[in-house]
């Protein structure tokens, strides 16, 4: 497929609050197709609610069916989108997997517009001296390795929309280096350079447009693992992020590309 080749890129500092607020309309996705890692809880639970209340058909993956059953019956409940569930442990995911995953997306709505590579685990808060081998591999397969296999099985499908939409969640850990974050740190480091890399391949030939947002402390499972002893009412709801995931899921978003986006510069609540 020719694409025209792009206007210059925006800056992170051209999108104003006014900018996002075009995109809090409740067909601001509508049609497009959207999948979300992570679905099950947390930001990506958040995300899938609000992508099918702007019109968007989710597919949902995550490790617990049950989780995603839940996040199902409330689109189902309040939309008239057609949401999927697709069970899946990220941890043994290969490329042949992400591959037949992006065949059963095209057969089963014709084609995708955006995804949002959320899912992450935490892993042990140690040293680097003494952090267990399993428990690295583990973290980088699913925040890295998984990461990579779906973007390069999708992006074809991304490659055929209008407005192809790729987002991975990040953290500030993933662009300097703290103590004892160890192998989610590593991971958030590579996942920015993914980002930074496939941006620039993508720039002058494509309308494929790729970003990452880091959301800073948020009230999910991973946060309290991260700090059990913190009030989790003294961080903001995975909610109040969401109207900038929906602005770079959006078209309104195409000026911009290659973006590593905080989400607290955004809060809108």
């Amino acid at each position: 497929m020719t694409h025209p080749k792009p206007s210059k890129v925006l800056a992170r500092t051209d999108l104003t609050l006014d900018k996002l607020h075009q995109a809090q309309t409740a067909d601001a996705l509508a049609g497009q197709v959207i999948i979300v890692t992570g679905a099950g809880e947390g930001i990506g639970k958040a995300a899938a609610l609000d992508f099918a209340s702007a019109g968007a058909h989710v597919v949902l993956i995550g490790r617990t069916q049950e989780k995603l059953e839940a996040v199902y019956d409330q689109i189902e409940a309040n939309t008239q989108t057609e949401p999927i569930i697709l069970p899946l442990d990220l941890n043994e995911l290969t490329l042949e997997a992400a591959q037949e995953l992006a065949h059963g997306i095209e057969q089963t709505y014709g084609r995708l517009d955006g995804v949002l590579l959320n899912a992450s685990v935490l892993g042990d808060k140690m040293s680097i001296a003494q952090y267990p081998p399993k428990v690295w591999n583990t973290v980088l397969n699913v925040n890295l390795n998984s990461t990579f296999y779906l973007t390069q099985a999708l992006l074809p499908l991304l490659e055929a929309s209008p407005n192809g939409r790729i987002v991975y969640t990040t953290s500030s850990v993933g662009r300097e280096g703290r103590a004892y974050w160890g192998a989610y740190a590593v991971s958030k480091f590579a996942t920015e350079g993914l980002m930074q890399t496939l941006a620039d391949e993508l720039q002058n030939i494509s309308r494929v447009r790729v970003h990452c947002i880091n959301p800073g402390g948020t009230r999910t499972g991973m946060r309290a693992k991260a700090y059990p002893g913190e009030d989790p009412q003294t961080v903001p709801a995975p909610e109040v992020h969401m109207p900038l995931y929906r602005y770079l899921l959006s078209p309104l978003s195409q000026g911009f590309n290659g973006v590593s986006w905080d989400a607290r510069d955004y809060l809108t609540q």
